[in-house]
C-alpha cells in the first residue's frame, strides 16, 4: 500500500511541474515569445527554447544583453499604470505640464490611453483643441508601433531551420525533466545537404554534433 502511495505522489508531483510548465508557456511575458519569419514562413517559440544550446549562435543572439539591445525589451504600454501614462504625457512635446495630472485623476492606464478618442479626451478634462490634437496624434503614433509586432527574420529554409527548432523544444522539454532525450533530427535525403550547412552555421564547430551526431 506504501509503494501504491508512493507512485500515486510521484505520478501527481510529475502530473503537476507538466502543467506548471504549460501554464508558464500559455501565460508567460510575451516578451519571452519570439516571432520569426523564416523566409516567409512565420514561427514562433519561447526564447528559453532557443537558448537551450549554449555554445550555438541561436543562445547568443538571444540571450539577455543583446536581445535588449535589440529593441525587444521594450515597455508594454498596455501594462502601464496611471503614473506612468502621466510620466508619458509630461515627455510629449509642447505638452501643458497639468494635462498630464488630468490621467492620474482619472486613473486612465496604459490599456485605455490606447483606446481613448476626442470624445474620452474631452471627458477626463482636456480642454484646449490643440492639446486634444496632439494628443491624438501621439496616440495614434504609438498604437502603431504597440500593434507592429516585432518579427525576428531568418534567412534560411524554413524546412531546415523548423527541423532544428522542432529539435530544440524537445531539448528544452528535456531539460526541464518532462521528455526523454530527444531524438536526432529525420531530414529527407535530398535536403541533408542543405540542413547540415544550416546546422554549422548555427551550431559551430563541435557542438553541431549535438544535432547531426557524431
Amino acid at each position: 500500500l506504501q509503494e501504491l502511495e508512493a507512485g500515486a505522489t510521484f505520478l501527481d508531483n510529475n502530473f503537476e511541474d507538466e502543467e506548471q510548465f504549460i501554464t508558464s508557456f500559455a501565460t508567460g511575458c510575451t516578451s519571452d515569445i519570439i516571432t520569426l519569419n523564416v523566409s516567409g514562413t512565420i514561427m514562433a517559440t519561447k526564447r528559453a527554447t532557443l537558448q537551450v544550446v549554449d555554445e550555438s549562435m541561436l543562445a547568443q543572439q538571444f540571450d539577455d544583453t543583446k536581445w535588449t539591445e535589440q529593441g525587444c525589451d521594450n515597455v508594454r504600454v498596455k501594462e502601464w499604470t496611471p503614473d506612468e501614462v502621466s510620466n508619458w504625457t509630461k515627455s510629449v512635446k509642447g505638452m501643458q505640464e497639468d494635462v498630464s495630472n488630468l490621467f492620474i485623476d482619472n486613473s486612465i492606464n496604459g490599456t485605455e490611453l490606447l483606446a481613448l478618442d476626442r470624445d474620452g479626451l474631452k471627458d477626463i478634462g482636456v480642454k484646449r483643441v490643440g492639446t486634444i490634437c496632439l494628443l491624438l496624434e501621439e496616440i495614434g503614433a504609438m498604437k502603431e508601433k504597440v500593434n507592429k509586432e516585432a518579427v525576428t527574420l531568418i534567412e534560411h529554409s524554413p524546412y531546415c531551420f523548423g527541423k532544428i527548432l522542432d529539435f530544440l523544444r524537445l531539448k528544452h522539454l528535456n531539460s526541464l525533466e518532462l521528455t526523454g532525450v530527444p531524438a536526432l533530427p529525420s531530414v529527407c535525403e535530398h535536403k541533408r545537404g542543405m540542413f547540415e550547412t544550416v546546422v554549422r552555421y548555427y551550431f559551430p564547430g563541435d557542438c553541431s554534433t549535438l544535432v547531426l551526431g557524431s
